[in-house]
């Protein structure tokens, strides 16, 4: 039986506690919820009000894994959701994390979280942009890290303030606070902050996709703000 936790009077059955998920640190999952609930105070206010997509690995991030962006069934009934626009005449209905306990929650089922540039009351229309470093090997974190050195001189120039953080696989991501825009707009800018980096950089960064050119450089990717 799955051991019974409250959490701000929510109550929680956290399954496989002793389970490890990282085999290389010996990281459980405990150890993942106990993380999360130390960081709820960091991680909430970046997810506050923002539809999640989950792509879950049960087994850990080196075994099965997969995507979903509609509410998982057996979601409790005070985890709060709303409903997504579609790209056609369909919605869907997604999760809203605004509380550790549907933190919690989420990380039980061992997810890694995804959110849009957007907010649920005003969705397509940016309030920030990212862009995402990828490096091919033998490239490294290194290289993603001069690439972002001079993305961030770059938009510094535009008035613009950048932050860093891992990308949770190999590469960094660049977080980037803009006024509110819309996707094709951001879409736009990002996309010439990747031709214009690959350009004065052509022995460290690629912004097309194709493989072929990608190995020993920094795959400069900015399709997260469509």
């Amino acid at each position: 039986m799955s051991p019974i936790t409250v959490v701000e009077g929510r109550r929680l059955a956290l399954t496989n506690l002793d389970k490890v998920l990282y085999p290389a640190t010996g990281t459980t999952k405990g150890e993942v919820l106990h993380y999360c609930t130390t960081t709820a105070a960091l991680l909430l206010p970046h997810l506050h009000d923002r539809p999640v997509s989950f792509l879950r690995f049960p087994d850990g991030p080196d075994g099965p894994r997969f995507f979903t962006k509609n509410v998982p069934p057996g979601t409790p009934a005070w985890v709060k959701t709303c409903e997504v626009p579609g790209t056609s005449a369909a919605s869907s209905r997604q999760v809203l994390l605004q509380d550790l306990a549907s933190l919690v929650w989420a990380a039980n089922l061992v997810v890694e979280l995804h959110t849009p540039q957007w907010t649920r009351n005003a969705p397509g229309v940016a309030d920030r942009l990212v862009l995402d470093l990828d490096p091919g090997a033998p490239a490294t974190i290194v290289e993603c890290c001069a690439a972002a050195g001079w993305l961030r001189d770059r938009m510094a120039a535009d008035g613009l303030d950048a932050y860093a953080k891992t990308s949770g696989s190999k590469g960094l991501h660049l977080i980037v606070p803009i006024e509110p825009a819309s996707a094709e707009r951001t879409t736009a800018y990002a996309r010439s902050l990747a031709v214009a980096a690959a350009a004065a950089l052509p022995d460290l960064v690629v912004h097309k996709m194709a493989k072929a050119l990608r190995p020993g450089k920094v795959f400069l990717d900015f399709s997260q703000n469509s």
